[in-house]
């Protein structure tokens, strides 16, 4: 098998494992409908309870979260909606208001999704159920500040700020939170009173659902402390905008809510599906193809430098366990890929082309992309790279190195047609990177 054949399995393994992640099948396994009752967490809910149910679905996949959940209740039961998502894949939803939230940056509608969420769990009572439909993403497709004086253009300049950092999203997340009204279990606060459950496709470490769209409707484990401490340690104070600055140098920053705080005394919270789903699946779609794999679960935050090495440490040795065979590394999660210059690009074609160098002359192909197809600023979901990619490049006069140090990754890819363009997928499982020795 050829280099270019390894390629185009890879690609394939790739784009089956995000055919094979069904939405709308998870919500209806989860919510397993039984006349008038679903599952609710650990125990059941009885639709006939509630006056109203009011579901609030926001990020990548809210669209398709959306349509399953109105499907699970049809015809019997009426949904009043908001549905908030990326404006490629958000389409009007009977019953449902929709808004076309921002991303990577909160938008203009981002700020009146955020409003038209909050004024609505304002009407809501012990009477209502709600139910919050949530994906990655949503943390920036919906806001509003805590503090009137925060601009858009304000919150705009935060989100940049943080993206830009080198910060893992987990303490991005942790600013975003104590600065929003949408974030951090405020959403939950916002309808104390009524019953709430929150359905979750996640793009977070297991573990950290709190980090998700920046736990709006969970308790948050994080305080003012480790906001300041990350603004501090990353060096983003000085980035801040005005207003944002003063706020954390005269320590007006607000705490959210904890665990035992009313808001969460009728609170469910489920994961429909999560990055073992993707890697699950992924694994069976290798085996398709002949393909022994191993699923990593070591490198899940790591630099992309030490990333690489690990992933291709793992392969090899896997590779002397089953010689004469084609073996593959799995490995989910999102790496941490600092942007060092104005190029384009994201976290995933930047780990393959720390890879290029790694793998030149070798019977290796190494992908990486995001199962939401986005990578960065980039028009693509990310990339794929063979032993031969370093010759290529230099027979075009391109160095990875220099583009490395410019974030211009996509650029470099699309150039050998090696970037992976998928359009929107209207999901967000994180990141999959496929390790292949032939």
């Amino acid at each position: 098998m050829t280099d270019r054949d390894l390629k185009l399995v890879a690609r394939r393994v790739f784009q089956q494992t995000l055919a094979a992640i069904n939405i709308h099948a998870a919500v209806a396994r989860r919510l397993e409908r039984d006349g008038s009752r679903i599952r609710a967490g650990a125990g059941e809910i009885d639709l006939r309870d509630f006056d109203e149910i009011v579901a609030i679905a926001f990020g990548k996949a809210s669209m398709a979260m959306a349509e399953g959940f109105q499907a699970v209740l049809a015809p019997d039961f009426r949904v009043d909606g908001i549905l908030v998502g990326p404006n490629s894949v958000t389409r009007e939803l009977h019953g449902w208001t929709s808004f076309a939230g921002g991303h990577p940056l909160p938008t203009v509608e981002s700020f009146a999704a955020g409003k038209g969420i909050l004024e609505r769990l304002a009407r809501c009572g012990e009477r209502s159920l709600v139910v919050f439909l949530i994906s990655g993403g949503g943390s920036s497709m919906v806001e509003q500040p805590l503090d009137p004086g925060v601009s858009l253009a304000d919150f705009q300049a935060l989100h940049s700020a943080l993206v830009t950092c080198g910060a893992p999203i987990e303490e991005i997340n942790i600013v975003r939170k104590h600065l929003s009204a949408t974030k951090g279990g405020r959403l939950a606060a916002a309808a104390t009173r009524s019953m709430k459950l929150t359905l979750a496709l996640s793009d977070v470490p297991g573990g950290f659902e709190s980090a998700l769209a920046s736990g709006p409707t969970l308790p948050d484990p994080s305080t003012v402390a480790d906001a300041e401490r990350v603004v501090k340690e990353h060096g983003v104070l000085a980035k801040l905008p005005g207003v944002v600055r003063e706020m954390f140098l005269q320590r007006r920053v607000s705490e959210t809510p904890k665990e035992n705080d009313p808001a969460f005394a009728r609170n469910a919270f489920d994961v429909l599906l999560g990055e073992h789903d993707l890697v699950h699946r992924a694994h069976h779609c290798c085996e398709a193809e002949g393909i022994l794999c191993m699923a990593d679960e070591m490198t899940d935050g790591w630099p992309l430098e030490k990333a690489a090495d690990e992933l291709l440490t793992q392969l090899e040795a896997l590779q002397r366990d089953c010689p004469g065979k084609r073996v593959a590394i799995l490995s989910g999660g999102e790496l941490s890929s600092p942007v060092t210059g104005g190029g384009v690009g994201g976290r995933n074609s930047a780990f393959v082309l720390t890879c290029v160098a790694k793998i030149a002359g070798r019977k290796i192909v190494a992908l990486s992309a995001g199962t939401d197809g986005i990578d960065g600023n980039s028009p693509a979901a990310g990339a794929v790279a063979d032993g031969e990619t370093l010759a290529r490049a230099k027979r075009a006069g391109m160095d990875p190195d220099e583009y490395l140090k410019r974030s211009d990754a996509y650029n470099f890819f699309a150039k050998l047609d090696d970037a992976i363009v998928t359009g929107a997928t209207g999901n967000n499982l994180r990141d999959l990177r496929i390790l292949i020795s032939g």
